[in-house]
């Protein structure tokens, strides 16, 4: 007789016995504990991608801020360099406008001297002219004058007058 692959008998029975046993045995002692093990390792790589994904929105609203207050920044520091600028300008003007200040000074100092060496020359020469004048007198007292030599004299005079006048 040809055998099958499973014969009735107390064999298949006991190998049956066996297999709910193990089964039962293993569903007990490494099913239950590996499909806990499973589920908390699902939980924790659940947590952990509801962690990073919280993370990068927490990294997108603080790019958001970096980039808000960066362009704060660069609007700011633009002021800065126009105020600069335009306090660097007025500076420019207050000293271009004390500079022609100092200048208006200087020529007006300028103009004062040149009047007073001017008052100066001209008091020099009346002084050489009292002088000269005196000289004249002094002379016309030595002399006996007749009107001939009185003519002459006033001619010499206005000669040498005229002469001290050209030379200073």
């Amino acid at each position: 007789m040809q055998q099958g692959l499973v014969e009735p008998g107390w064999t298949f029975v006991f190998q049956i016995i066996n297999t709910i046993v193990i089964f039962l045995l293993l569903r007990h002692f490494l099913f239950k504990p590996v499909t806990e093990f499973m589920a908390k390792r699902t939980q924790s790589i659940e947590d952990q991608l509801a962690g990073a994904q919280e993370k990068e929105t927490e990294a997108l609203a603080l790019k958001a801020q970096y980039e808000e207050k960066l362009a704060g920044v660069r609007e700011e520091r633009n002021e800065m360099l126009k105020e600069a600028a335009r306090k660097g300008e007025e500076r420019g003007e207050i000293l271009i406008q004390e500079a022609r200040e100092e200048i208006r000074k200087m020529e007006e100092r300028s103009r004062l001297d040149l009047e007073r060496e001017k008052t100066k020359a001209i008091n020099e020469f009346k002084n050489q002219i009292s002088e000269l004048a005196v000289l004249a007198a002094a002379q016309i007292m030595e002399q006996e004058l007749d009107q001939q030599k009185h003519d002459a004299m006033i001619q010499k005079f206005i000669e040498k007058v005229g002469r001290e006048k050209w030379q200073h």
